[in-house]
């Protein structure tokens, strides 16, 4: 007969809530781990997908995902003149936020170099990649866009022609696709009252110069649009995305590009270690911190709802005792106790993780290692927390049972 499955039965209820309760908590740690998982994926999706080899980005700066950066269009057209440099293309990121069907939308826009790079390396689950240079997009799943979704950003209207899923910033904002050019449409949209102004304002800038009083034809010029004055240039972009020829060192193109003084130049793994130990190192930090927490509470937990079990059965021990049994096998009975009530609350806690975690506004990535990981850390609370039980064991005289 089995001591510590008769002594379960005798008091189940109480023994299933405290299962019921630690599987709660271990579902906690677990899915923390998954928030954890799942940030750095997603923070790392785009630089693992997009098979850029550099990012080069302005100076001094650490974009374009983890600040501002801003780098005149034309650079790529000085990258690909440096040796080992197989292609360049311009790259647009930024986030917005409109109101679409009566709630709000938030997306952060990336602009593609179309037509060089027309999305064909995006997770699409429907649709297509992008097939014209204007009023096309892609948009994350989490966004709640359906195909041939209408969309208007700035002046004017986009359509969902292809659908993603897993596409998101580091933010968990769902990612929206389009060409380059739209991207910077989408940014730098003014109303039209504000275009207006700063065209008088440019005028009456212009006015008390000696250069406009010998040519007129310059204000007409400041009154007309940007792109028609060659001193204002193109719209900037956030970075430039490089590829190397095969058997060329990133490295050493790398360190080529560094001596420029307007521009700065980070590897994929070097932009990715940016995003893991720069953007989310807080969050990673925290939530290490919860988890830690939530184990130490689950092991106070289990202690003391064994160091009870043991007290509610103090006469059975004595008299155990008495008749000469021997201290392994009352150690025994509150040691099975303890793991099996550690198991009971491991498969609860991924019997329901598996339910909830997907419902989460957070992807929660959970792997092999983490559920590897959890069960040695399970294993380990159930044996320290049976020690406050055994101890007490261990104390009981057996002329208790006398008593």
């Amino acid at each position: 007969m089995n001591l510590a499955a008769k002594d379960i039965r005798h008091n189940f209820g109480r023994f299933i809530l405290t299962a019921i309760g630690i599987g709660l908590l271990l579902m906690i740690v677990l899915g923390m781990s998954g928030i954890y998982r799942g940030m750095i994926d997603d923070a790392l999706v785009v630089v693992d997908r997009i098979g850029a080899d550099l990012w080069v980005v302005q100076r001094g700066t650490r974009g374009p995902f983890a600040e501002i950066s801003r780098v005149p269009a034309n650079l790529e057209h000085r990258l690909r003149a440096v040796p080992g440099v197989a292609s360049s293309r311009a790259f647009v990121s930024h986030n917005v936020q409109r109101e679409h069907r009566g709630r709000p939308l938030r997306m952060n826009v990336h602009g593609l170099a179309w037509p060089e790079d027309q999305g064909e390396w995006v997770r699409l689950v429907a649709g297509r990649p992008l097939g014209q240079a204007h009023y096309e997009m892609i948009a994350d799943a989490s966004l709640g866009l359906a195909l041939g979704d209408q969309l208007s950003l700035g002046k004017d209207s986009y359509t969902v022609v292809g659908v993603s899923r897993g596409m998101v910033s580091s933010a968990g904002d769902g990612i929206a696709f389009f060409t380059l050019q739209d991207a910077l449409s989408i940014q730098f949209d003014l109303p039209g009252e504000a275009l207006r102004l700063e065209r008088a304002a440019r005028v009456e800038r212009g006015s008390g110069l000696e250069a406009t009083l010998e040519q007129p034809r310059l204000l007409e010029r400041g009154a007309g649009l940007s792109s028609g004055i060659p001193a204002l240039g193109p719209p900037m972009v956030s970075a430039v995305v490089v590829r190397v020829f095969q058997g060329a060192d990133p490295a050493a193109v790398a360190a080529t590009i560094a001596t420029w003084p307007d521009v700065s130049v980070y590897t994929r793994a070097g932009q990715e270690q940016l995003l893991v130990y720069g953007m989310i190192d807080k969050a990673r930090r925290q939530i290490g911190l919860f988890r830690v927490l939530l184990v130490i509470i689950s092991t106070i937990i289990m202690s003391l709802i064994l160091y009870t079990l043991t007290l509610d059965k103090i006469h059975d021990i004595a008299l155990l005792k008495l008749i000469g049994a021997r201290n392994t096998m009352i150690v025994g009975l509150i040691l099975q106790q303890a793991l099996l009530l550690g198991a009971l609350g491991f498969g609860l806690a991924w019997l329901i993780g598996g339910w909830v975690f997907p419902r989460f506004p957070r992807r929660v990535l959970v792997t092999a290692d983490d559920l590897q990981a959890l069960a040695l850390v399970v294993v380990a609370i159930s044996v320290f927390a049976s020690l406050l039980g055994i101890w007490k064991a261990m104390r009981v005289e057996p002329n208790k049972v006398l008593s």
